[in-house]
């Protein structure tokens, strides 16, 4: 039967099981590096999301992942995979959500702890400009997700990663404080400290989404490391508990309050930077309009 010209292109052979869930799947667990966390973000049960990415390892007859009972790793393939597909999925969605053109588009602004006040204006502006929705997601991830598809444009705090994966717009900077355990015997009394104490106290680091750990002080004169957490609620926990002392732009200790932290301001300590980022290739449209328009609102330029 002639069909006009439309060709109705299948994948052959086992690649034609693979479904966009599948996929979604792989991302989110390569993300975050846990089939638990992953889970969560998708909403849908652990076995599932197991089954899924298997399902996809056996379609590609390749190992994605390196799992034990402690740990996920990506393998080669997998991180491969994960690099190629994230901005192509990102892309397809972006396309059927306009296609489907029952609501205006909308774009995602991933974050990880708090929003600059700066975002605020941006995003009116933004919404004003292009008749676009903004959705705000929050993740504990790397970039708050966005190599992997998690959102379309990132406010990222800290050091990018090398490499260029990302292109990114310095918003501003904000200042370190530091966040102790009320109990905790470090800096009792004190509200100033230099940055170069905090070299003698031992430190509690957020290893995902953290801005500050000991790399940051000269070699030969670094604090101890106390104990790593994994997101930003296991960090504050970590530091109630007195494990050690926190380290954080101030905006964001602040914003989460506890009832068992004090704060001290430090003098002398680095500040952190704030930027936009967008991926390297194949970023949205609407997410290049939004990192362009930053310029008005930042102190500094593209990188």
């Amino acid at each position: 039967m002639n069909d006009g010209g439309m060709n109705d292109v299948r994948l052959q052979g086992p690649l034609d099981g693979i479904e966009l869930r599948h996929l979604r799947a792989f991302l989110a667990v390569a993300d975050e590096l846990s089939f638990t966390h992953a889970a969560d973000r998708l909403r849908v049960g652990q076995p599932a999301l197991t089954r899924a990415v298997r399902a996809l390892e056996e379609s590609l007859g390749a190992r994605l992942l390196d799992r034990t009972t402690r740990r996920v790793a990506l393998t080669g393939a997998g991180q491969r995979l994960r690099d190629d597909l994230a901005p192509l999925l990102r892309r397809l969605e972006g396309t059927l959500r306009t296609a489907a053109g029952a609501e205006p588009p909308v774009l995602r602004l991933g974050f990880t702890s708090l929003l600059p006040e700066a975002c605020a204006a941006l995003v009116t502006t933004f919404k004003a400009a292009t008749g676009a929705g903004v959705r705000l997601v929050r993740g504990d991830a790397p970039l708050a997700g966005l190599l992997t598809g998690a959102c379309d444009i990132a406010v990222v705090r800290g050091e990018l990663p090398p490499g260029d994966t990302v292109r990114s717009r310095l918003l501003l900077h904000e200042p370190r404080v530091a966040v102790l355990s009320r109990d905790a015997a470090e800096l009792a009394g004190r509200r100033v400290v230099d940055w170069t104490e905090l070299a003698d106290l031992p430190l509690v680091v957020n290893t995902v989404t953290g801005t500050t750990g000991p790399e940051l002080w000269p070699e030969g004169r670094r604090p101890r490391l106390a104990c790593t957490a994994h997101n930003f609620d296991e960090w504050l926990e970590a530091v109630a508990a007195g494990h050690g002392v926190g380290i954080a732009p101030e905006p964001v200790a602040r914003r989460h309050s506890h009832p068992s932290l004090r704060y001290v301001r430090l003098k002398n300590a680095p500040p952190v930077a704030v930027r936009l980022a967008v991926p390297a290739r194949d970023a949205l449209p609407l997410a290049e309009r939004y990192l362009e328009g930053a310029g008005q609102f930042s102190d500094g330029s593209s990188g």
